[in-house]
């Protein structure tokens, strides 16, 4: 059994048995098969959907209430090659029943998946460019009840000397937050979560030349923040505090939009969910339409599936999983298992203790797709994505 999860990977494989060139493509493309999620599709779209699927060689899986004709909106998953694809698309556009639109957004989710690089985001300190390798968000704590124990409130000199480890360690960016977000945790008001952060952020910000995010859900915390030198915005609450989406617009820095059941307080109460990775995309979907209808420029927009969030060790798990599926939206993804409790409750370690299980998790996540890593532990963790990045995409000595 071959394992060839990208076109290229067939292409080369193929390439072995020595086809001519012209079917090369052709046959690289049959190998690699797209499965893909429509949700609330009519019956007789879904039944039309399945004929020119069928006519393409392709397939669509519809409920089978559709062949006894009833034209309720239900998920539909398509199953074809990209070449398939293109022949299928030009056939949906010329059919009623909304299956024009579907084409079009079928398009655009084929179009970002298959992206293998994000646009640069571009920062006050420079861009960052996502896509060429994995990059690494460092955390500083500016609580003094952070839940992985590294907590360095009131220490703006101890702030500034992680920083400058970081990026010696090869940080890409440096996270400072003043509030913590752990499952249980209160909120604190802005003048304290101001007098936690900014003395760091302005020791920090002349002397470390690497982009700064704060990690914040209040309009006001970020609005001063990135005065003081703040180049991304990070919001477990996916900017839907009271006047985060105007903020986040008028500063036109990029913003980190965090899916979360609930609030911190409450968040790991029995999370539930029906569907989940279904029901986080669905969010996102929700929360960029509002943040680009606000005037944020979707190219500045990353996404992040909120591991730890509302959600159980195995909603964590599936997660890591599925990551890939993300991607589809078109934005770079984050993901921050760093010493989480689902690392602490499958190999029964306590937080300082979970470095190795936040490196094999970083190691999955980046396998499955992710962009961007947030951790606590950056030169070990930096190792891991350089090492992991080159397995995914191969080695050149220098």
């Amino acid at each position: 059994m071959l394992s060839l999860p990208s076109v290229e990977e067939a292409r080369a494989e193929i390439a072995r048995i020595g086809p001519s060139l012209p079917a090369l493509g052709w046959l690289a493309d049959k190998a690699s098969v797209r499965a893909m999620r429509l949700e609330g599709v009519r019956g007789k779209a879904a039944a039309i959907l399945k004929q020119e699927l069928l006519a393409v060689g392709g397939d669509c899986v519809v409920s089978p209430q559709v062949a006894n004709f009833d034209d309720s909106p239900r998920p539909v998953i398509l199953l074809a090659t990209i070449r398939q694809y293109e022949h299928l698309l030009p056939k949906l556009r010329r059919q009623p029943l909304g299956l024009a639109q579907i084409a079009d957004q079928v398009h655009t989710v084929l179009e970002h998946y298959e992206q293998h690089q994000r646009p640069a985001l571009r920062c006050p300190q420079g861009e960052i460019v996502v896509g060429q390798r994995t990059v690494v968000m460092g955390i500083i704590n500016m609580t003094p009840d952070s839940f992985a124990g590294d907590g360095i409130s009131g220490s703006d000199q101890a702030a500034l000397q992680q920083a400058k480890d970081f990026a010696a360690n090869g940080a890409d960016i440096i996270d400072i937050g003043g509030e913590s977000t752990r499952p249980g945790s209160e909120g604190v008001g802005v003048a304290e979560e101001l007098e936690r952060v900014l003395p760091a952020l302005d020791a920090i910000r002349p002397v470390v030349n690497v982009p700064i995010s704060i990690d914040t859900t209040k309009a006001e915390v970020a609005r001063i923040a990135v005065a003081h030198g703040a180049d991304i915005i990070n919001d477990v609450y996916a900017l839907r505090g009271e006047g985060m989406l105007g903020v986040a617009a008028e500063a036109g820095v990029p913003v980190v939009i965090m899916h979360m059941l609930g609030m911190p307080r409450t968040m790991q109460d029995n999370p539930t969910y029906d569907d989940l990775i279904t029901e986080i995309y669905d969010f996102f979907v929700r929360r960029l339409d509002a943040a680009v209808t606000a005037g944020i420029a979707e190219q500045q927009i990353i996404i992040d599936p909120g591991f730890g969030f509302g959600k159980t060790v195995n909603h964590n798990l599936e997660i890591v999983r599925r990551l890939r599926e993300f991607r589809s939206l078109g934005r770079p993804v984050l993901i921050g298992p760093s010493r989480k409790s689902t690392i602490g409750k499958v190999l029964g370690r306590p937080a300082p203790q979970r470095l190795w299980g936040t490196a094999a998790t970083c190691a999955a996540a980046i396998m499955n797709g992710a962009d961007i890593i947030r951790v606590h532990d950056v030169a070990q963790i930096a190792q891991v994505a350089r090492m992991t990045d080159a397995i995914i995409q191969g080695w050149e000595e220098e």
